[in-house]
């Protein structure tokens, strides 16, 4: 069996099932994917996730479902998704083995 493209936290997973638990549509899970943007060149995006593209990588783990887009597999290699809760704002987490910079805001990075 090859590497899991990415690995979620216990945190990142109790979020999704939260979101999951809270949405009224009947989504399937989460999408990830990686777009053109912010000030290194890539920015990270996630989206409900209503339907399976036929392209998209699905991940089992902690009992949810995130859908990578096929475009964004290479760049997610290895990835581990945690969710962070902190005094003033609350946000998923990336930690990408595959970025060689990240710019100062923590919003785009560059592989």
């Amino acid at each position: 069996m090859s590497e899991q493209i990415i690995k979620l936290t216990d945190n990142a997973a109790t979020r999704i099932k939260e979101i999951m638990s809270e949405a009224k549509n009947n989504l399937k899970g989460v999408r990830v994917a990686v777009e053109s943007g912010g000030c290194a060149g890539m920015a990270y995006k996630m989206e409900y996730a209503k339907e399976i593209n036929p392209n998209d990588e699905v991940i089992e783990d902690k009992g949810v479902k995130v859908f990578i887009d096929s475009g964004a597999i290479m760049y997610l290699l290895g990835t581990e998704m945690d969710y962070k809760k902190e005094q003033f704002s609350s946000s998923f987490v990336f930690k990408n083995p595959n970025e060689t910079e990240r710019c100062g805001c923590g919003e785009s990075f560059k592989v």
